[in-house]
């Protein structure tokens, strides 16, 4: 295949884009995304399963969940800055090929040990596609246009969280937890049959060059930028939240309330659809940024009544109802958060979406472990009160940053073949 661009870089101001590749590329960026949702929302329903079947304790089974995130994280940072010198496509496939020997180890683990070990190449391997889905859009597409790309694709992909518990509950019931690794590892041989019709994003012209540590060095220019860091910040607290969730689900929704592996299933799939809701709704709001105050708010007061309610009421259909309003301002803020920052963050765009992916995951390994210590639910509750507050002061920081798309787009398309293009993005 060609190193060619698939389509022109659109304006702040184009209609979405039409055709047969576009098509594909979208479903393809879905299967990507949805390649580090499966990562951990599959084998979810399963945990409680692995507690008994490794003979240890759930703090230390959610580290399963911990490892993982440890190598979606610097997996993103190295493949990053090495798909900004060699482009998107031959990073995608070994990380891919990474991912497929991590999942058929990993069914053969005889310890908890082993299996957290094997975990983590999975997170390495998964990392590719997980920072591709959005380091992509950003090779092609600008300004309002990018975040209808951006918002598309969560949208779609809001039903990879969904599907993911129940395809679990369901394998876990009839062949046991390595049966959902078998599905991940063909899951990740798909993917790979798919890339060669996969055109690479990211003409060699505007590829990074010159001595090694120069992609690298990128790092430390995105860091310097305000704008950037305040957007990943965003991006990084809200996943914390949708994490300690996550990690705290199947023993709160099995263990404490009784249900079954399908049963639960069935809750985390249809809860993740009001994520995408979320997403869609974050494009209503002009300026973009405005999305993100109105969801940061609106986070915060469901964690204030959650935790009011898990001191005080202990009833599933509570719990319940107060999960669904978080997850629709958790997509609102994801969709603001990622947009932002890849469009700050463009000209080096692997990178950017590197620094993305690990502040999330850093959020993410660290609470998922915390909210298995002491009362599940209380934990919880304090776990996701102090995200909430952490996210709605960074929605507050962007508010008062200066016109979100438009602005931001004409300074960061100032882009040259040149021999490192980091300098494009200073301030």
């Amino acid at each position: 295949m060609n190193n060619t661009s698939a389509t022109p870089l659109g304006d702040s101001t184009m209609d979405m884009p039409k055709g047969g590749y576009f098509a594909f590329l979208i479903i393809y960026l879905v299967l990507l995304s949805a390649f580090g949702s499966f990562v951990n929302d599959m084998y979810l329903p399963t945990l409680p399963e692995m507690v008994r079947s490794f003979h240890t304790n759930r703090s230390t089974v959610q580290l399963g969940l911990t490892f993982g995130m440890i190598g979606l994280g610097f997996g993103e940072l190295i493949l990053g800055p090495l798909s900004d010198r060699y482009g998107r496509k031959p990073i995608l496939i070994v990380a891919l090929i990474i991912f497929s020997i991590g999942a058929l180890c990993s069914v053969w683990s005889r310890t908890i040990h082993v299996f957290l070990w094997w975990r983590l190449v999975q997170g390495l391997g998964a990392s590719g596609g997980y920072f591709l889905a959005r380091t992509i859009p950003a090779d092609l597409y600008r300004g309002r246009t990018l975040a209808k790309v951006m918002a598309l694709v969560g949208a779609i992909n809001g039903f990879a969280p969904a599907s993911a518990p129940v395809i679990g509950g369901l394998v876990a019931r009839s062949v046991g937890w390595q049966g959902i690794f078998w599905i991940l590892f063909g899951f990740s041989v798909l993917l790979l049959l798919l890339s060669p019709a996969f055109k690479e994003s990211l003409p060699k012209n505007r590829r990074v060059t010159g001595h090694f540590g120069a992609a690298f060095h990128n790092y430390a220019i995105l860091s310097k930028n305000k704008h950037f860091i305040i957007h990943v910040m965003l991006k990084g607290t809200a996943l914390g939240v949708l994490f300690a969730y996550i990690s705290s689900a199947p023993f709160i929704i099995q263990d404490h309330y009784g249900f079954s592996q399908l049963q639960f299933g069935l809750f985390m799939g249809f809860n993740a659809l009001f994520v995408a809701v979320g997403a869609t709704c974050a494009l209503k709001f002009k300026p973009l940024k405005k999305a993100a105050v109105y969801g940061g708010r609106g986070l915060l007061i469901v964690a204030i009544a959650q935790f009011i309610c898990f001191y005080t009421v202990d009833n599933v259909w509570v719990y319940e109802a107060l999960n669904l309003p978080m997850l629709v301002f958790l997509g609102m803020l994801f969709t603001v958060g990622n947009t932002l920052a890849m469009n700050e963050g463009r000209d080096c765009a692997g990178d950017a979406s590197a620094l993305i992916g690990l502040m999330g995951y850093v959020f993410g390994a660290t609470v998922s472990p915390l909210v298995g210590l002491g009362d599940m639910l209380h934990s919880t509750a304090i776990t996701i009160l102090s995200l909430s507050v952490l996210v709605l002061i960074f929605a507050r920081l962007s508010r008062f940053l200066p016109a979100d798309l438009v602005a931001t787009t004409q300074s960061a398309m100032r882009i040259a073949p040149v021999e490192n293009n980091t300098e494009a993005i200073k301030k």
